[in-house]
């Protein structure tokens, strides 16, 4: 028993973690009201934590790997801890906005440290088993996320969303104080500021350019802008990141066929996840469920999620990442098409159910086999490098996805709309806020953006199926620490 309590502390963290991204969405209308915010301030609630989760994941982990994953883990939790605190005594908006921003600090190293503390804390079948039931806790947490912020706002206030992560956060220190030993990278490397610095303003530009994107429009001189300096960012990153001794990043694995078919496999099934948003959107209003039975809905993917993510993480750890990262993909791209040719303007929530059982599964049998196969890409001492760089890639396909296909969903509302309502810009918000609405041609706009967003994430799935197929090699084989530019990375056999 004592064997696995260090995973019991890993997951306790992802899980408050992971709820806190969907918590606070059930829990919007109560933060207005009871703040007096405007609509771009609530927006903002939730923008600022997924931009600071996005441009800090991959420093966290180089952090973790010098400074020590136990150290940094535990600092994490108490960052997140007294940043929820702040959240729940936030007396305006601009406060609770700032908290929030200091949530994802914490939220960033939480993250990738316990994916490196369980890379170095478990080996071969044990290392799956642990990536399998992780990964379940991380598809648990996204569903029930909505239910848990409707249950506690409707109960008590919209603060307790934040106050209940104090005591998780306590017990899961304590579990890592007990559980863990040091581990970081030996020698003599030192932290990369330059490192830091060039890629939080290239994934910090490139986020905000897509949530402004959605807001405004791709064309915007503004969100133009936001683009050109991520793209510099970006360069300047790769020429520091080949010059430092001591990379956070050793730009070589992007050398690798097999790493990089990793990554973009990554981005792609978070990119399918991100229909879960518009699948909220459509439960409450096409369908008239409230916040809290739409998360019940959503409870299936969840419990698919958790029962393949259980199941398989140990019984594949020996069976080719190619295998099963392309049989994930083509699972969750089977899924989504499911939903895309099923769904219409008279469906109820039961028409998503299947689809909504082969995307869980998907997500369940890619998420533990993705982290073992970046954990056997780098060497032991990078683990937090590793698990940082799937982290950042992760939350960029959930920033592209949600962006492009925002910008789908509303699309398709829009054209479906035009001519058939007197104030079309009103009946394509009632659809995009999720609130209820009763006439037909609302219902079938509704079905009609849905279905589009589900057949665009199937398309790019099984898009990426075919790319992880052909790159990945059967056996992924870790890259030297610290390649010299002008050296090959090491290929997989």
């Amino acid at each position: 028993m004592r064997k696995w309590l260090p995973l019991v502390a890993v997951c306790l963290g992802s899980f408050m973690l992971i709820v806190d991204t969907t918590v606070v969405t059930v829990a919007l209308p109560e933060i207005g009201t009871g703040l007096d915010a405007s609509l771009s301030s609530l927006q903002w609630v939730m923008n600022i934590y997924t931009l600071v989760l996005a441009a800090l994941t991959l420093s966290a982990g180089s952090v973790g790997d010098l400074l020590g994953r136990r150290r940094v883990y535990l600092l994490s939790l108490a960052v997140f801890a007294g940043a929820s605190l702040l959240c729940a005594l936030s007396p305006d908006p601009e406060m609770l906005i700032a908290a929030r921003g200091l949530q994802g600090i914490g939220g960033a190293a939480m993250f990738v440290t316990s994916m490196a503390l369980l890379a170095t804390t478990y080996e071969g079948k044990d290392r799956g088993a642990a990536m399998g039931v992780w990964s379940a806790v991380i598809g648990v947490a996204a569903a029930v996320g909505p239910i848990f912020g409707g249950l506690l706002t409707q109960s008590m206030s919209w603060r307790a969303i934040f106050y209940v992560n104090i005591p998780i956060s306590l017990v899961t220190m304590l579990l890592t104080r007990v559980c863990f030993t040091e581990s970081r990278q030996p020698g003599g490397a030192r932290i990369d500021f330059p490192g830091i610095i060039t890629f939080a303003l290239a994934s910090g530009a490139l986020t905000y350019g897509l949530i402004r994107a959605g807001e405004d429009s791709w064309t915007s001189p503004f969100t133009l802008g936001l683009f050109a300096l991520a793209i510099l960012s970006a360069v300047l990153f790769v020429v520091v990141e080949q010059r430092h001794p001591s990379p956070m990043l050793d730009i070589s694995l992007m050398r690798n066929p097999s790493f990089l078919a990793i990554m973009l496999s990554t981005i792609a099934s978070a990119w399918g996840f991100s229909s879960l948003v518009f699948t909220s959107l459509w439960l409450q209003s096409v369908v008239g469920l409230t916040p809290i039975k739409a998360g019940l809905a959503l409870l299936p993917l969840a419990a698919a999620t958790f029962a393949a993510a259980t199941l398989t993480g140990k019984r594949l750890h020996d069976v080719s990442p190619r295998v099963t990262i392309t049989a994930a993909l083509i699972l969750i791209g089977a899924g989504c098409a499911v939903n895309g040719l099923a769904i219409d303007g008279g469906s109820s929530w039961a028409a998503a159910l299947p689809g909504l059982l082969v995307i869980g599964v998907g997500v369940g049998v890619g998420m533990p086999a993705t982290g073992s196969a970046v954990f056997a890409s780098v060497p032991p001492q990078r683990a937090g490098m590793g698990s940082g760089a799937m982290a950042a890639f992760r939350q960029l396909g959930q920033a592209l996805g949600v962006a492009v296909l925002g910008l789908v969903f509303a699309d398709v509302i829009r054209a479906d709309l035009d001519g058939k309502v007197e104030d079309p810009a009103a009946a394509e918000n009632a659809l995009t806020s999720g609130r209820s609405t009763t006439l037909d041609v609302l219902h079938d706009a509704g079905a009609h953006g849905l279905t589009s967003v589900y057949l665009a994430s199937a398309g790019l799935a099984l898009v990426a199926a075919l790319g992880t197929a052909v790159f990945i090699r059967k056996r992924v084989q870790a890259v030297p620490p610290y390649a010299p530019a002008g050296e090959e990375a090491a290929e997989a056999h």
